[in-house]
């Protein structure tokens, strides 16, 4: 088992050219994701239910200054129609992500999670809905929600700085982190690798925050720059960058839930498996009605067809059968985290 205690160790890791030392890290990592859950990689059922967001960060491409996006909301019914598809393909876990829209107020949200949670009793309800007061969360907790997911995108705050508007602010995201995780929910972090001012030091910082944190998930991807942003013309992060953080961050983290994202699909056509045989156990197949999923554009070419489509689960299996995984569509909670039941 490869040595992974400090800071150095992760260090040297991160900027090694030794082929040999890397190929052990990620056997390594491969060896405590199959301790802890087998050859099985969790699949949830995605659904980008609204693209309209108040913020601007620098980097998105449904921030609010983007004119050319084209926004969408969808009703409580097409948000329950794309749970009883999943249901229908046998996912067990939806994960409900959108921009920050003043539309979705607390009210909405917790009819639509107790909707999803009375129909589907056994299954998770993930939300990815951004900032929001310590109070809205423990509401939507109250509905039945079971997951948090919130990027903290980067723990350093002069590197916050340089990725988003002055009113939002690194420690407000810590702090919706801490609360998330203080309510009871299964909380995911996670940063963007090779984000534009990004350094080893401030990925260093975000694997300490995260290893203080202890996030039951923790998404990590690479930076894609999207036309319609300050960042255009910012070159993306690296597929070989960011499967070493996965695989350091399954190191620290042993029962992690840690996604192969779509961003590193989007860079390299056998990107996911490379996260996947770095230690990544999550894949996240879109839900969302066919004909939104183009215009959910965070970055430039974002892939929503294939096996990134929940109908593409076939094309998943065979992938991940090819390299010695199986897709399971189960819960897939953090292993060894009490799971709490919904009546």
């Amino acid at each position: 088992m490869i040595d992974i205690g400090n800071k150095n160790q992760w260090k040297e890791l991160l900027l090694t050219k030794d082929e040999k030392i890397l190929e052990e890290l990620y056997a390594s990592a491969r060896e405590i994701q199959k301790e802890h859950y087998g050859n099985k990689i969790f699949a949830r059922g995605l659904i980008e239910f609204t693209n309209y967001c108040k913020n601007d960060c620098y980097y998105c491409g449904i921030r609010r200054s983007n004119r050319e996006a084209c926004r969408y909301r969808l009703t409580k019914e097409q948000i329950m129609s794309c749970c009883d598809s999943g249901y229908e393909l046998g996912f067990r876990t939806f994960v409900l992500q959108g921009g920050e829209d003043g539309f979705y107020t607390d009210e909405r949200l917790v009819d639509i999670v107790k909707t999803i949670k009375t129909a589907y009793p056994e299954c998770a309800v993930t939300l990815s809905v951004g900032e929001k007061s310590r109070e809205s969360y423990q509401k939507y907790y109250d509905a039945g929600a079971d997951r948090f997911l919130l990027r903290h995108e980067t723990a350093n705050p002069d590197h916050y700085r340089i990725l988003h508007p002055e009113e939002m602010s690194c420690e407000n995201r810590k702090r919706c982190l801490w609360d998330l995780k203080e309510i009871g929910y299964q909380v995911g972090a996670g940063i963007m690798v090779g984000s534009p001012g990004q350094t080893v030091d401030h990925i260093l910082e975000d694997l300490e925050f995260m290893k203080e944190l202890e996030p039951d998930m923790v998404g990590i991807g690479p930076f894609l720059p999207h036309h319609a942003t300050p960042f255009a013309n910012e070159s993306a992060g690296t597929v070989d960058m960011t499967v070493r953080i996965l695989a350091i961050t399954r190191h620290l983290l042993p029962k992690v839930l840690l996604p192969a994202t779509t961003a590193l699909g989007t860079l390299d056509p056998v990107g996911r498996e490379k996260g996947v045989l770095a230690g990544a156990n999550v894949v996240m197949p879109n839900l969302s009605p066919e004909n939104v999923r183009e215009n959910y554009l965070l970055y430039d070419n974002k892939l929503c067809t294939g096996s990134e489509a929940a109908e593409g689960l076939k094309i998943l299996r065979n992938t991940m059968e090819k390299i010695g995984y199986e897709i399971s569509l189960d819960r897939g909670d953090r292993a060894g985290r009490e799971v709490r039941t919904w009546h």
